[in-house]
């Protein structure tokens, strides 16, 4: 649930913790308008949700039922932030999510395995930016051919041909940050091996 949803629904909780709360105290309509000098049609629309409350209209009804502001009003929840470490194997690499939102870019924690070091070029729509954790990433892009260590990173146009992976040295744990398009090509399979007679 996104931060505006949060705060529409405390909103929307406001109207009924009211006429609970007057109820509660056995506070007519009348008495609570009489009490605040606030129009009982004021009071009706707040308490039915037909009235955006503001803190001009809550602080006198709050203190005039003695209670405190928040129990009638409460912060939304802040969400646990941790975000789910559910990784996606594919082709000899593991993408793990470090983000947790719909939109772009998307960073992902994505370990290649030594065997994953035979280029295939690929051109799309977006940007890449990648930074190597540990190992020896190679990337190709377009003429360059680079060797990259841990603490390295490179950032490139999509629609330049590029292709990144082990040296064969060993494994490669990296940080990337992509739009859609390119999670669609990291997942796509990569096997450019010919078959016998093919």
């Amino acid at each position: 649930m996104s931060t505006s949803q949060r705060v529409a629904t405390e909103l929307s909780q406001i109207a009924p913790r009211l006429r609970q709360a007057r109820q509660k105290k056995n506070v007519t309509l009348d008495e609570l308008a009489k009490a605040t000098g606030i129009s009982k049609s004021t009071l009706s629309r707040l308490e039915s949700g037909l009235r955006k409350p503001s803190l001009e209209l809550l602080l006198p009804i709050v203190t005039a039922l003695a209670l405190p502001l928040d129990e009638i009003v409460t912060s939304p929840k802040i969400e646990d932030p941790r975000v789910p470490q559910k990784s996606i194997r594919a082709d000899g690499r593991t993408l793990t999510p470090l983000s947790n939102h719909h939109g772009e870019p998307q960073a992902y924690k994505m370990t290649i395995a030594a065997t994953d070091r035979t280029p295939v070029l690929r051109r799309h729509e977006g940007y890449e930016w990648v930074y190597v954790l540990s190992g020896r990433l190679r990337l190709v892009l377009g003429e360059h051919d680079i060797v990259m260590a841990a603490g390295e990173a490179a950032e490139f146009d999509t629609k330049n041909p590029h292709w990144f992976g082990a040296t064969g040295t060993g494994p490669v744990e990296l940080l990337s940050m992509f739009g859609k398009q390119g999670e669609r090509i990291h997942l796509r399979a990569r096997s450019t091996r010919k078959e016998p007679g093919g």
